[in-house]
């Protein structure tokens, strides 16, 4: 019957798709970092402090 075959998994595919899941954690992870040490700061350097916040 067609469409009940089982896949077979490419080592060599599975690294990569596993490299590629590993790098966006670690750019979320890392960016939500960087957002919580800067973010506030830079901010208030853009918006000129808290006065001109809306």
């Amino acid at each position: 019957m067609a469409g009940l075959e089982v896949p077979t998994w490419d080592p060599e595919t599975a690294l990569i798709i596993g490299t590629i899941l590993l790098e966006a954690v670690v750019l979320y992870v890392g960016y939500g970092v960087l957002e919580r040490i800067f973010g506030a700061r830079l901010m208030k350097l853009l918006m000129g402090g808290e006065e001109n916040a809306q």
